[in-house]
């Protein structure tokens, strides 16, 4: 903006319409208070200020503004019709005028010299702003160096804290600070650590330096006081603010000790594999020397069993069918061969287990409609009815499948309730886990198989007595059986990477709970569960 001060308006119009032409915002004064008032609350870039007036002349108002910082870059140009003597002249320079022209003043030349110093106060204006602008960036950095200089500070405070080798490295690769730590590993704090003679660590950390990711590897540092190799692990992590990596922070972690015993671990884990794999061996030998002396012991314990029983039905036919004192002795004789024949067959077929045998996919529902073929008669006997739902084909061994069926269906007839005819209900359904309680699901990875009964029941207090050998929870006097069929049941479950389970109350029946995979390992065939 120009400020016009003469306190003649006929000077002040052409003046100003002349500058307003050149496009030039203008502003007047008609005496030197008015002037001094306006340039209080205004910013000027030019004041064309008249000599001659009333009250305070040009040079007063002059030396008036030059007091005034808010105009201390402006330009004053004098105007004067009187007083052109040289005097004159030199007082409008002292008084802070850059120009001083005498009227009539030439239009072009006022307004070339008003351009003039109209684009030096602009130019002066932006030169402020950006002095203004570098001075507070040299702040703001000064202040961002005084606390990232205050962190370094904190930083070092903690590194040398820790109990490791510690260190900073610059975003160029040259080291900035290491702990007294890092003294026993390299001779300077200049200079890396040196590592084992074929570990190339410190090219392998050149790479990561490039790429600008974490680096972590186990290093082997040699002690510079024993000249030991030691186990370390090194961390060394970016540090990056405002997206720009700044420098790297790292670590030496002494793994020694814990190497070492790792290291002596496995010598020991080899050593006892190796023991184990002997044996393993001699046991696979023993128990096949087991399995052909059961089978030996059983073939020739079964052949004078049957002679006994041979011979025992042939005296109480020919010789004591008048005795009735001697024929309950011989038939007590007769009852107790005919149990350890079935005690002997049950044996041999627990020992038989340990063979390996291929998977199938069985129907369980023809298989289950054979089997119960078998129980014709004893069903009839009792008036037994059995209910048998659907069952999805299943990876099965079917002979060992059939085995847990038949001993399951067994027990449910045996101990059926007196006069209370049995009642057998087997359900399937596929199931997501392998859990007794597993939740049903369409297309699920096992299958969970109830076999349900109405008889005696049991008390779940004695569950886990059930399913191991010889285990009775009633006496054989009532009840005939030998105790092997649910741990059969239970080592073929087992075989078939399955579980078996159940459920019962005293005089509420019981329901046997078999989880079977749908399907088996490839090609998988099953020896003995360990």
């Amino acid at each position: 903006m120009i400020l016009i001060v003469d306190d003649r308006r006929e000077n002040i119009l052409p003046l100003k319409k002349i500058l307003e032409l050149h496009r030039f915002v203008v502003d007047t004064a008609e005496s030197g208070e008015e002037a001094l008032r306006k340039v209080l609350t205004t910013s000027y870039s030019v004041i064309i200020l008249d000599v001659q007036m009333p009250d305070m002349d040009g040079f007063e108002v002059a030396n008036a503004i030059a007091g005034f910082s808010k105009a201390r870059f402006t330009s004053i140009i004098f105007l004067s019709a009187v007083n052109t003597e040289k005097k004159f002249i030199t007082k409008g320079y002292t008084s802070g005028g850059v120009d001083y022209l005498t009227k009539p003043v030439d239009a072009d030349i006022l307004v070339l010299k008003v351009k003039t110093l109209h684009k030096l106060y602009e130019q002066q204006q932006e030169l402020r702003a950006a002095q203004d602008s570098l001075r507070k960036e040299v702040e703001v950095r000064k202040q961002a160096q005084e606390v990232l200089t205050e962190r370094m500070q904190e930083l070092q405070g903690v590194l040398a804290s820790l109990p490791q080798v510690a260190f900073t490295v610059a975003s160029n690769g040259q080291l900035e600070y290491v702990n007294e730590y890092w003294f026993r590993y390299a001779p300077s704090s200049s200079t890396f650590p040196a590592v084992y003679a074929d570990d190339n660590v410190w090219d392998e950390w050149k790479r990561s330096l490039t790429d600008g990711g974490e680096f972590t590897r186990e290093v082997r540092l040699k002690d510079l006081n024993t000249g030991d190799y030691r186990y370390h692990l090194l961390r060394i992590i970016p540090i990056r603010q405002q997206g720009n990596l700044t420098r790297w922070i790292g670590t030496f972690t002494d793994i020694h000790p814990q190497k070492q015993a790792a290291e002596l671990l496995e010598r020991e884990v080899e050593v006892r594999t190796n023991e184990l794999r002997v044996k393993n061996a001699e046991l696979e030998r023993t128990n096949h020397e087991l399995q052909q002396f059961t089978w030996v012991v059983s073939h020739d314990l079964k052949e004078p069993l049957r002679k006994i029983q041979l011979l025992n039905d042939t005296i109480k036919e020919k010789y004591l069918k008048d005795n009735p004192e001697a024929t309950p002795y011989l038939d007590r004789t007769i009852r107790s061969s005919a149990r350890m024949a079935t005690l002997i067959n049950d044996l041999l077929s627990y020992t038989q287990l340990s063979a390996p045998e291929a998977f199938h996919p069985t129907d369980l529902n023809s298989l289950l409609t054979d089997l119960l073929q078998d129980f014709e008669d004893v069903t009839a006997k009792k008036g037994a009815i059995v209910d048998v739902g659907p069952i999805p084909v299943l990876d099965v061994i079917p002979t060992r499948i059939r085995q847990v069926f038949q001993n399951l269906i067994s027990n449910a007839l045996k101990f059926a309730k007196e006069n209370v005819p049995p009642v057998i209900t087997i359900r399937a359904e596929r199931i997501d886990t392998k859990d007794i309680n597993g939740c049903p699901v369409p297309d699920g990875a096992y299958c969970r198989i109830v076999v349900q009964d109405n008889g005696i029941g049991f008390d779940e207090k004695f569950l886990d007595r059930i399913f191991v050998i010889f285990q009775r929870l009633h006496n054989r006097t009532n009840y005939e059986g030998t105790g092997i069929g649910l741990a059969i049941a239970r080592k073929n479950i087992e075989k078939h990477h399955g579980i078996i389970s159940a459920r019962s109350r005293v005089n509420e029946g019981a329901s046997f709970i078999l989880v079977l995979p749908v399907k088996q390992a490839a090609n998988e065939s099953v020896s003995e569960t360990r």
